[in-house]
């Protein structure tokens, strides 16, 4: 919790200050869903937990459960249970909604770009979906 100092006519006193957080709208695609049911009971649960974070701390949610992918605009949901490792993509609308397109078992160190390419197909038919 982050603490500040303030500096009264005594001296130094210290206040702690109180971030709300709040909560964010997260869609799931169905090649999400897919694959989601398709992995490990324990694998999915930690998975749901982690979208359940970005549900609560959206755009702040820091890694190891999210990181942003470089030179593109999407965002990776990073998850781990023992040696199994998947990564979900996704994305925001605005600065309230975040949709989750797809997920995939990692098993390299690289990004697969295959999955990056799928993710931004997903994502441009969303946002044309939404212009319309």
């Amino acid at each position: 919790m982050p603490t500040a100092f303030y500096f009264g006519p005594a001296g130094p006193t210290v206040s702690i200050v109180v971030y709300f957080a709040m909560a964010y709208e997260v869609e799931l695609l169905p090649p999400a869903v897919e694959f989601l049911r398709g992995i490990d009971t324990k694998l999915r649960a930690k998975a749901a937990r982690t979208i359940e974070l970005l549900r609560q701390f959206g755009p702040t949610l820091p890694m190891p459960h999210a990181k942003k992918l470089s030179g593109y605009p999407l965002w990776e949901l990073r998850v781990k249970q023992g040696s199994n490792i998947v990564r979900m993509l996704y994305f925001a609308i605005e600065r309230t909604t975040y949709v989750v397109t797809s997920g995939f078992s990692k098993k390299s160190d690289r990004m697969n770009r295959s999955e990056i390419e799928r993710a931004m197909r997903l994502r441009a038919a969303v946002l044309e979906d939404r212009d319309e």
